[in-house]
């Protein structure tokens, strides 16, 4: 990955590894730490011949699929309304530079958002999210900061959430989201909800998941990486679906022309998984199922593994991923030169023998020791340790996983 080693920007610190800051080293998003599903191998290979490339937008057959899949989960519109390209960050960049304006995005929120507000030139403002959940911001912490923006010349068009969220892996209240939505629409602002997360509910029963589309229809874009939960993240896909509205038309138009003159094309075998993915067929939905119950219990487990090391997190309820805060460990880690979260990143990467991206990735302060910690890589390294842990009954029993939960627990151990 080219890891030069320099000085950290203006601090002339001398050994600082020059990955832990560029936008070009940003880290993934969390692994899930399984093989490729056979059907959606064979869908894309039975796709491989075609030559022909897919429009801007996605072809019909992509763009249907992804409207029934959004008709399955009461969001109605017609595939008109649909908009496909090669992954979250190309479409973002996209819908940011259509809808015009200032951004405004969660404090944290997923890595790619602040970066790319800013390669459009435009600011990107940081509102505080509440005590519970991560992903969307704080109601009143909203209307302040659009207030204070414009008191200073700023023009805030756009608000980013993600009420399944990246880094935080929680879900937000519906009474949360509904304040925030309706407190970002009477400030004028369009939302972009981001629903990568929403296929991996831990507990799908038992958990409440309202999407700002079903409360604010006519103000709210939904996108929806399908790496999240759908295909494989080396075939990337995304779809977004706008409002049916004259001024989102208007919009919509517009991001297509900003993807063709990126060239952000989804590869034609890929739209065909894709699609095929998207119909949901009985083998794709057990995959989700399954992958969603397993990381249900990895993630308890890794949660429990720091509390029990004396740092907080809030409990991980969807995704492969949680959010720690290493904070009350400070003084222990200030002994092994760690100070903020930079520093932090490198120890735990190091120890854990896997990204831990840290919290100044996701918009938090550097001095907060916070980071976040994937949990696909403890499911097991080989297709077949992932598959067995995908079937078992009690995956913690399995030795792979106990030895990586194991490893775990003594890199966070060693700070009590």
């Amino acid at each position: 990955m080219g890891r030069e080693r320099t000085g950290r920007q203006g601090s002339g610190a001398p050994g600082i590894r020059e990955d832990r800051g560029p936008v070009r080293y940003g880290p993934p998003a969390p692994d899930p730490g399984l093989p490729v599903l056979p059907e959606l191998a064979e869908a894309l290979a039975a796709a491989a011949a075609g030559g022909q490339p897919e429009p801007a937008g996605g072809s019909a057959p992509l763009r249907d699929a992804a409207r029934a899949y959004w008709d399955r989960r009461g969001l109605h519109g017609g595939s008109e309304h649909i908009a496909a390209a090669p992954g979250t960050s190309p479409l973002l960049l996209a819908l940011i530079a259509a809808h015009g304006g200032d951004v405004l995005v969660p404090r944290p929120c997923p890595a790619s958002w602040i970066p790319q507000a800013r390669l459009l030139g435009r600011p990107a403002y940081q509102v505080p999210t509440p005590a519970e959940c991560g992903g969307v911001p704080d109601p009143y912490a909203l209307l302040e900061t659009v207030r204070r923006v414009r008191a200073e010349g700023g023009r805030p068009r756009l608000l980013l959430i993600s009420v399944v969220d990246d880094p935080t892996a929680t879900v937000a209240p519906p009474e949360l989201v509904r304040e925030a939505c309706e407190a970002a629409v009477a400030e004028g602002l369009h939302i972009v909800s981001d629903e990568t997360w929403r296929d991996t509910l831990h507990r799908p029963h038992d958990t409440v998941l309202l999407s700002p589309a079903e409360m604010c229809p006519d103000d709210v874009t939904v996108v929806c990486d399908l790496a999240g939960a759908l295909t494989p993240s080396a075939w990337p896909v995304a779809v977004a679906r706008f409002p049916d509205t004259d001024r989102s038309a208007v919009r919509h138009a517009r991001t297509l022309d900003i993807l063709t003159a990126l060239g952000a094309l989804v590869a034609g075998p890929v739209a065909a998984a894709a699609a095929h993915a998207l119909r949901e067929p009985d083998a794709v939905t057990e995959r989700v199922r399954r992958a969603a119950a397993l990381q249900a219990r990895v993630t308890a487990e890794a949660h429990r593994a720091v509390l029990s090391a004396g740092a907080l997190a809030r409990p991980p309820q969807a995704g492969r991923h949680l959010y720690a805060d290493l904070g009350p460990l400070r003084s222990r880690l200030a002994a092994r030169g760690v100070t903020d979260s930079l520093e932090l990143e490198e120890y735990l990467t190091d120890r854990l023998g896997a990204p831990a991206p840290g919290g100044h990735r996701f918009g938090d302060e550097l001095g907060a020791l916070r980071v976040r910690l994937g949990t696909g890589s403890l499911i097991g390294s080989t297709p077949r340790e992932q598959k067995e842990s995908l079937t078992a009954a009690e995956p913690l029993e399995l030795p792979h996983v106990a030895a990586a939960l194991s490893m775990f627990r003594a890199a966070l151990d060693e700070l009590r």
